[in-house]
C-alpha cells in the first residue's frame, strides 16, 4: 500500500511547524507511521544546505540561480533518501515546505520565472507530487512579526527580505491555489492553533471518503 504525501506551505510566521506536529500526533493515534521532513533539508547533505540558504552572512553572496539549484538540490536527496522510501512503505510523508515554495519564492519573488522552476522540478520530482497542500494564508505583516518573536529578532537570511518580496509570495501562493483547487487547500492563519488543526483534519478526512 502506498502511502500518502502532505505538504505544508506558507510564508513566514504562519504557524506550520505547530501544526505538522498536531497532524502527526493525529495519525499516530490512529495507528500510522509517520514521517516528519522538511525543506531544505532532512538529510546530512539537505541540512548542510540549509545552513548555508539561511546563514545571514550569505545574504549578498548567493545569487537566485544559486539559490533554486541548491533547493533542488536538497530537494532530490531528501526525495530518494526519505520520501520515496517512506511511500513505499505505506508511511505517511508530512514537509514542511515542496515544489510550491520554489515557484513562489525563487520562480515569482526572486524573477526567476515560474517555466525555468517548472523544468528544473521536473527534472528533480520526477512524478512524484503531493496528494494534498496546506496553505497557511497569513497577513504579510503580522507574519513577520511573528517570525521576529519566535527568532528574538534574529531572523535567517531569507526573513531578512522586504516586506515586498513576502507580498510577492503571498500573493503567487494564493494564485496557486486557485489554480490547483483540489490539491491545495487554503486555511486562514489568523484563527486559533486549535480551530486550524481542526479545519485541517476536517479537510483530511475528506479526501479519505
Amino acid at each position: 500500500m502506498r502511502g500518502y504525501f502532505i505538504t505544508f506551505e506558507g510564508s513566514e510566521g504562519c504557524g506550520k511547524t505547530t501544526q505538522i506536529n498536531a497532524l502527526a500526533k493525529r495519525f499516530e493515534d490512529e495507528g500510522r507511521t509517520v514521517q516528519i521532513t522538511r525543506e531544505p533539508g532532512g538529510t546530512i547533505i539537505g541540512e548542510k544546505i540549509r545552513d548555508l540558504l539561511q546563514d545571514p552572512i550569505n545574504k549578498n553572496s548567493i545569487n537566485p540561480l544559486t539559490e533554486l539549484l541548491l533547493f533542488s538540490a536538497s530537494r532530490s536527496e531528501l526525495i530518494t533518501s526519505v520520501i520515496q522510501p517512506a511511500l513505499s512503505r505505506g508511511e505517511i510523508v508530512i514537509s514542511d515546505r515542496f515544489t510550491d515554495s520554489t515557484l513562489v519564492y525563487q520562480g515569482l519573488a526572486r524573477s526567476i520565472g515560474i517555466p525555468i522552476v517548472q523544468k528544473l522540478n521536473k527534472i528533480t520530482i520526477g512524478t512524484l507530487k503531493p496528494d494534498l497542500t496546506i496553505l497557511l494564508d497569513l497577513d504579510t505583516e503580522i507574519g513577520i512579526k511573528r517570525a521576529m518573536e519566535r527568532q528574538s529578532g534574529k531572523l535567517d537570511r531569507i526573513e531578512t527580505e522586504s516586506l515586498d518580496f513576502f507580498k510577492a509570495i503571498r500573493k503567487g501562493y494564493l494564485e496557486l491555489a486557485k489554480n490547483n483547487p483540489d490539491r491545495i487547500k487554503v486555511i486562514n492563519g489568523i484563527l486559533g492553533i486549535r480551530e486550524i488543526e481542526h479545519q485541517i483534519w476536517e479537510i483530511i478526512k475528506g479526501k479519505s471518503k
